[in-house]
């Protein structure tokens, strides 16, 4: 019996088991991907998973997702950073570039034009979604180091001098090279890359949403409260004035319920924390409430949450959705373990919202550079900083360490503090705060690297808009490139924290 031509569709859950099979022939192991991966494809982009099935057996696949090309986009990059590691959860439908992450024909059904099949494909979606272009990072097949350099020995494919299996074929589907990439995969997996475009001559000009987001941090006065209502109408106060300025984050400072201690009559500090755990739920609807209402994403400052017999100090950020995401902080300071009985969390991780990817490091968690670190090898865009300090030097120690992380990291900070007093309150009696969002020092940022700052120890709310395409271009063409010129092959980054 005769088989039966390919036939193109877009992909399903059900291929997960095929496509685990195929996809991982001859790739290295920054690309191996998972099941939960391809359902997370499917959810974010669905129309960019194709496959080519003949006879029940899918025989060829492509993966892409669309990105902002942004000022250079033949810029170098890594697999894992272009991709989000294979998520795909930094999938722009704004962007302007169809990025293919991977396309690959079973060796059995090579020669029958599968590749080209998909290639075409491709372009089609280009046109359709009315993109700019089509690029992917091609293999060097045949390339030998010892021989030739990768920029030789493409010039001499284009020429057809030599042939590659990939990079040929992707000459003859229009396709145009542009430039080796030079950090593709991760250090020690080897092989090279050159990134190839295919323009898409129907592209016409749109207006696109700008790569960018709006912050507010709330810098909170502490004042003595007769009940939760008070507490509740204050907090509904800034986050309505935050929604009126158009921003998509509102964050609020470390320890925000502590003010709920002055209505609370007990003995010693240690009782009124367990007390204070007790109104976790109400702070949770409150914020909720605030978030659906208001359609802003919230970071709640901080507040303790018991554990079986362990007191965390945890910042939870709550989405429009009714989505909440906790964050223990990881670094707690002598006091807070000698007066509250607060312990140290052990989970650190990136939260995809649908606005960015941000972290969250509470107070003294980010004056360990390691954390921070972390979250942007993560994929962090935004790191929130909630803190409450007493007095101006604990302050310019967050203040200072909280600059650097922007700095070396190549990332957002927003930070916000408490000011004010709560003499009723043991361990909480007076507050220091000069709130901000910063940024790296570089020509694409302000000169001082401070794109906001609140005055010192006034109650206020501080909006400002943080570019994501300046960040981009200045981790790939900055006057230093923190991020890109590490040295791993000197110092080794390992990380022991659960996500």
């Amino acid at each position: 019996m005769k088989n039966q031509d390919p036939q193109l569709r877009t992909s399903t859950r059900a291929d997960s088991e095929q496509l685990l099979q195929l996809l991982r022939l001859p790739e290295p192991a920054a690309k191996r991907w998972t099941r939960a991966q391809f359902e997370e494809h499917l959810r974010i982009f669905p129309e960019g998973q194709l496959v080519l099935e003949q006879d029940g057996a899918i025989v060829a696949a492509a993966l892409s997702l669309v990105i902002a090309g942004g000022r250079d986009p033949h810029r170098d990059h890594s697999w894992v950073g272009i991709t989000d590691g294979g998520w795909f959860r930094n999938h722009d439908p704004y962007g302007d570039t169809l990025y293919v992450a991977q396309l690959t024909v079973a060796p059995e059904a090579r020669r029958h034009r599968l590749g080209q099949r998909l290639c075409e494909a491709l372009q089609e979606l280009s046109r359709r979604l009315n993109l700019r272009r089509v690029i992917v990072a091609a293999h060097l097949s045949g390339h030998s180091p010892e021989a030739m350099s990768p920029d030789e020995y493409v010039s001499r494919v284009e020429a057809e001098e030599l042939t590659d299996p990939t990079i040929s074929f992707y000459l003859e589907q229009d396709f145009v090279y542009k430039r080796v990439l030079h950090h593709f995969l991760p250090e020690g997996e080897r092989g090279e890359f050159a990134l190839l475009e295919w323009p898409n001559p129907a592209f016409r000009s749109r207006a696109r949403k700008p790569l960018s987001i709006r912050i507010s941090c709330v810098q909170y006065r502490m004042r003595k409260l007769d009940d939760f209502a008070g507490f509740a109408r204050q907090v509904r106060f800034f986050v309505d004035v935050a929604a009126a300025y158009g921003s998509d984050f509102v964050l609020f400072p470390e320890l925000l319920t502590a003010q709920l201690m002055s209505y609370i009559d007990v003995k010693t500090a240690l009782e009124a924390i367990r007390l204070l755990t007790d109104l976790t739920e109400q702070v949770d609807e409150l914020f909720v409430d605030l978030a659906r209402e208001f359609q802003v994403s919230i970071v709640g400052g901080s507040h303790p949450i018991r554990y079986g017999d362990r007191i965390e100090n945890v910042a939870s950020l709550y989405l429009p959705d009714g989505t909440i995401h906790r964050q223990p902080k990881l670094h707690v300071t002598p006091n807070e373990h000698r007066s509250w009985g607060i312990v140290g969390g052990s989970s650190l991780q990136v939260f995809n919202t649908p606005k960015a990817k941000v972290g969250i490091l509470i107070c003294y968690d980010v004056e360990f550079p390691e954390t921070s670190r972390y979250l942007t090898e993560q994929g962090a865009e935004v790191i929130f900083v909630p803190f409450c300090t007493d007095d101006r030097q604990a302050y310019l120690r967050v203040r200072y360490c909280a600059q650097a992380r922007a700095v070396e990291n190549q990332v957002y900070i927003a930070m916000a503090g408490t000011v004010g007093n709560l003499p009723d309150a043991e361990n909480m009696d007076i507050n220091y705060a000069q709130s901000a969002v910063l940024s790296p020092s570089d020509f694409a940022f302000a000169r001082d690297g401070i794109l906001v700052e609140a005055g010192v120890n006034t109650e206020t709310i501080i909006t400002t808009d943080i570019d994501f395409e300046a960040l981009r271009e200045a981790i790939h063409e900055g006057s230093v490139r923190p991020r890109l010129d590490r040295r791993p092959d000197l110092f080794t980054f390992t990380a022991n924290v659960e996500r």
